[in-house]
């Protein structure tokens, strides 16, 4: 299956790297980077590794979430037999209620 994120996912993934690289330096925002995107090629391969995500378990869609790494998870939805829509990226210490009004 083919992915594609939406443009909360490229902003939050956009801000988190930038953080990491600000606060850790480039190798780690590097290999944040490459965590990620292993992340993505694993969803593609297998679209339901994800979990159900409860925040969204209400949702008429069926929204699943990876975790990428122990702060980080990738929510996602399948739009249809070809296309997974990333449509956000969490940092799971902050307040599950606000993040799940944003998607």
């Amino acid at each position: 299956m083919k992915s594609i994120l939406t443009n909360l996912a490229k902003q939050q993934i956009r801000q988190t790297a930038k953080y990491i690289r600000r606060e850790f330096g480039i190798k780690t925002s590097q290999e944040f980077i490459q965590k990620v995107y292993q992340t993505r090629c694993l969803i593609e391969e297998h679209p339901n590794i994800g979990s159900v995500e409860p925040l969204l378990a209400e949702r008429t869609v069926m929204h699943r979430s990876c975790v990428v790494n122990r702060l980080n998870k990738m929510v996602y939805r399948i739009k249809d037999d070809n296309i997974i829509e990333i449509v956000a990226f969490w940092d799971v210490r902050r307040d599950p209620g606000m993040l799940a009004n944003q998607v």
